[in-house]
């Protein structure tokens, strides 16, 4: 199967050689997906990265890459525009059209929204696309050089400063913002999802109702209510993934469908390999999720390391536990938070080792109980913590039988 991730390039609108990043799921794909960054960005900034680790984790294949002249890209950002952003995207769906499979969703950050928006015509596999914080129109990014535009126009050219990087802006750049959304959104013949937060405060969510108001049906709207226009917050990022996997299957059609999961006798859980590398699928009944390592040791981090979801466990065995206990005795308990981390305990700082286990491994938990509880209350829980059946497991002498098939 291929890689977790591959480095490829190829050729942008304007001859340069473009740097692109393709994430695939071990499985065949549900769909290729072609991911558009945002204005003076590039492919590896934690929104677009995020994104598209999560859409993989939902059996998607992502296909990221910089823009002419920006990130790992060659090229001059100088000598590009608006229109040719919009050919570089073509140009990137020709490529996976002929390299791996074309693309059936593309998605857009901010002004690349409003490039897919303009692209998406052009790609005639298209069944979704997406934007994310896009403005209506791509006028809005000359206010983030306003004070330059008379150098702009005056001189043909001129340096600005976005977040804290220079660039060299002509007035071909200028010229060329002048889009015309309702032509662009009119051409499009997918079903198309707008994404945008209330909050937004580089981009007005009046442009989502823009351009949602001007496309034509099938079209959804979600708020990403308290979101940045970055999506600088991972669960931000997560959301956003979560809701298009979602949406995109209604639309797929005939792309493949996603693996179906094997039957597991109750009371097991069925381990499986998905990349060859760290990341695992876990079965348990009618349930599926991930394992995985951090990118820090070689994992893709598509989910917790093992120790997370042996945490994970005792924690939520001692809030289900709490919870059970006092609705029991009708004690008004409002909220249980338990908070666990693990480590190991060496020789001397150590007052339970011994010559024999000169290293024991702990675990710290720490249980929040809210609620107008009296302190003979309180103890009496804090006791019961230690009653959940993982507690009980991971204090009995434990034995693992392990046979290979």
């Amino acid at each position: 199967m291929p890689a977790a991730k591959s480095k490829v390039l190829f050729t942008g609108s304007q001859g340069a050689e473009l740097a692109g990043l393709l994430e695939q799921p071990e499985e065949t794909p549900r769909a290729m997906v072609l991911f558009a960054h945002c204005f003076t960005c590039g492919k590896d900034i934690a929104a677009a990265s995020r994104i598209s680790r999560a859409l993989v984790a939902h059996g998607f294949a992502v296909f990221r890459f910089d823009f002419t002249g920006l990130g790992s890209s060659d090229g001059d950002f100088s000598n590009t525009n608006f229109s040719s952003n919009i050919d570089d995207l073509i140009a990137a769906a020709s490529f996976l059209r002929t390299n791996y499979q074309a693309p059936s969703l593309i998605i857009g950050h901010s002004l690349g929204g409003t490039a897919v928006l303009a692209a998406a015509g052009n790609i005639p596999e298209l069944r979704g696309v997406v934007t994310i914080g896009a403005p209506a129109e791509a006028d809005h990014v000359v206010h983030q050089f306003a004070c330059d535009i008379d150098a702009i126009q005056r001189d043909g050219e001129s340096e600005v400063t976005l977040g804290h990087r220079k660039f060299t802006i002509k007035k071909q750049f200028i010229d060329d913002l002048r889009a015309n959304v309702e032509k662009n959104v009119n051409n499009i013949k997918a079903a198309l999802l707008v994404m945008h937060s209330p909050v937004d405060n580089v981009v007005s969510i009046s442009n989502a109702e823009k351009i949602y108001t001007t496309a034509r049906h099938p079209k959804s709207f979600v708020s990403l209510d308290d979101a940045d226009h970055l999506l600088s917050k991972s669960h931000d990022a997560r959301y956003v993934a979560d809701t298009i996997a979602a949406w995109a299957l209604r639309y797929l059609g005939n792309e493949q469908s996603p693996p179906t999961i094997p039957d597991v006798q109750k009371g097991h859980v069925l381990v499986t390999e998905k990349n060859h590398k760290f990341t695992q699928n876990i079965y348990s009944g009618s349930h599926h999720w991930l394992a995985d390592e951090p990118s820090s040791v070689g994992g893709s981090n598509l989910g917790p390391d093992p120790y997370a979801m042996l945490l994970a466990s005792l924690g939520a065995c001692t809030s289900m536990t709490l919870r059970m206990y006092a609705n029991r005795k009708k004690w008004p308990v409002e909220n249980v938070t338990v908070t666990l981390s693990h480590s190991r305990d060496h020789g001397e700082d150590c007052e339970e080792c011994d010559a024999e286990h000169p290293q024991i491994d702990v675990i710290k938990r720490t249980v929040k109980i809210e609620g107008d509880l009296d302190q003979e209350q309180r103890s009496r829980l804090l006791e019961i913590a230690d009653r959940c059946p993982v507690h009980k497991t991971l204090h009995g002498k434990i034995d693992v039988r392990t046979t290979a098939i």
